[in-house]
């Protein structure tokens, strides 16, 4: 299995929208959230994907797809 961490950053009209539930019931992916801040006009989130590496970028071109920008990182992203 591999594993990734990505920055999601959401516009203001999905930050309500279920995209990280729906990445995670819709492809073979484990969801967690690391980070994350949201307020009404936009949000963003650290996110570790556990799956596939297929699977990884199956369900990052799919968020992409939906508008949210996508960014890869890497070291520990709850420290600092």
């Amino acid at each position: 299995m591999a594993q990734a961490k990505f920055r999601f950053t959401f516009p203001q009209d999905l930050v309500t929208e279920p995209i990280i539930y729906n990445l995670g019931r819709n492809f073979e992916l484990i969801t967690n959230i690391r980070r994350a801040n949201v307020t009404d006009d936009q949000g963003w989130v650290i996110l570790e994907l556990e799956g596939d590496q297929d699977e990884i970028e199956r369900g990052i071109a799919w968020v992409t797809e939906n508008k949210v920008r996508v960014d890869p990182i890497s070291g520990d992203v709850i420290e600092g």
